[in-house]
Parts: C-alpha cells; sequence; structure tokens
C-alpha cells in the first residue's frame, strides 16, 4: 500500500479550492446548490477555481436533483461551454424510471466530452442493478471512475459490496477506479484501505461549520494522513 491514495474534496468555490489544495487535496469535485446534492457550477466559479489551484477539478454535469437526466441537449450545451471555459475532467449519471442506466443520456454526454475523463457519480447506488449497469458503461470513453458508497444508505451499509467490488478489479465493467464517498467517516479509511480501495471523497466532512461554512484545510489535512495511513 505505498502507493498514495487519491483524496477528493467538494468545492463550491475559489476558497474553497485553494483550502482543499491547502489541505492535501489531490483532486475537487466542483458543485453548486449542496441543497440540492450537487449541481453543475457557473462558468464564471470553473474559470476561478482553475485561475486559483494547479490540482484537478472534475465538475458536476447536473441540472437538477435526481438521477434522471433531464432535458439532455441543455445538459449537452452547458458540458461544451464548461469545456470551452478549460474544464477537462467531470462527474455525471443518469438513470432511468426503473433504476437502469439511462445509456442514451450518458452516451449524449460523453460523447460531447470527447474523451475527456469523467466520474459515473452515486446514482450507482440507486441502481436496480449495479453489475449491470458498470457492463452497459464497460466501454465508454472516458469513464475512469465510480463515485460510490456501496449501498445508497451510506458506507455503513455498503461496505460489503465495496470489498467485493474491489476484488473484482479488472474483470469486464470492473477496470474503472472505486472511489468511496457518502457516509464515509475516518473509521472507516483503513478497512477500506486493507480491501485495496486507494480513492476517497469527502464533502461535510471537510467542512466543520457545515455546508454553510468554507472547507476547512485542517479537517482536508486530518483526512490526507488517514488515506496516507
Amino acid at each position: 500500500m505505498s502507493k498514495r491514495a487519491l483524496l477528493e474534496v467538494i468545492a463550491l468555490d475559489a476558497r474553497d479550492a485553494v483550502a482543499a489544495q491547502a489541505g492535501g487535496a489531490d483532486r475537487l469535485e466542483l458543485v453548486t446548490d449542496m441543497a440540492a446534492d450537487g449541481l453543475t457550477p457557473s462558468v464564471r466559479t470553473v474559470t476561478a477555481v482553475r485561475a486559483a489551484v494547479d490540482i484537478d477539478a472534475r465538475v458536476m454535469l447536473r441540472l437538477a436533483d435526481g438521477f434522471a437526466a433531464g432535458d439532455v441537449e441543455r445538459l449537452a450545451r452547458v458540458a461544451g461551454e464548461l469545456r470551452e471555459a478549460g474544464a477537462e475532467q467531470f462527474v455525471l449519471g443518469f438513470l432511468d424510471p426503473h433504476g437502469g442506466v439511462d445509456l442514451a443520456a450518458v452516451e449524449r454526454i460523453a460523447g460531447v466530452l470527447d474523451g475527456c475523463r469523467w466520474t459515473f457519480h452515486r446514482a450507482i447506488d440507486r441502481a436496480a442493478d449495479r453489475d449491470a449497469l458498470r457492463k452497459h458503461l464497460a466501454d465508454l470513453p472516458g469513464l475512469d471512475t465510480y463515485l460510490t458508497a456501496g449501498a445508497a444508505g451510506g458506507v455503513d451499509e455498503g461496505l460489503p459490496v465495496l470489498r467485493a467490488e474491489a476484488r473484482r478489479r479488472g474483470e469486464p465493467g470492473y477496470g474503472q477506479r472505486l472511489l468511496v464517498g457518502g457516509g464515509l467517516r475516518l473509521e472507516h479509511v483503513p478497512v477500506l484501505r486493507e480491501a485495496g480501495i486507494d480513492a476517497f471523497h469527502i464533502g461535510g466532512a471537510a467542512r466543520p461549520d457545515g455546508w454553510a461554512g468554507p472547507v476547512s484545510a485542517a479537517a482536508v489535512a486530518r483526512w490526507r494522513r488517514a488515506v496516507d495511513g
């Protein structure tokens, strides 16, 4: 386990981004409106963050609460605008009304991203069949990560699934990195590292004052030490 683990921190603005980088984050997830569990930030925010820090940032592509794609053509236009503004990595994920992956929507947006690296987010934790979802998406260009807690209820509930999926790394549909987030606590980290998981995602855990307050560099640093073992 000598390989450095990845620590991703949710940022809402440039101030958050600066604090996250100072605390040792490797990557940001850029969102707005956490009351809706994270929507697409403005081009202005993305530009400001890129100017403020030099770590990677993945930009959320999600226009409304829930996991339906909504207006796919509007989302495609937004994705194109963000790319033109310099965004190079993204986060997305859409389900149909039956809990299956909305493959048409995902393929449409992945086409606009044109090879940019992207994460399929926690929609996987609401999927009717996780294995089928992974296999449907296995060959999509740019997909390199699944953000997951292993279950809709969070990491406590999802630990057995996370361990099982980590063991399947390299099988068809399981070539992407597991990025664990959603109810993640510091005490989960050694267990997950022992299972071979090396990527961790935090949001509220980086904010001692809750979502009304900024990211704390000190809080991020505690997580940095934990994920480094």
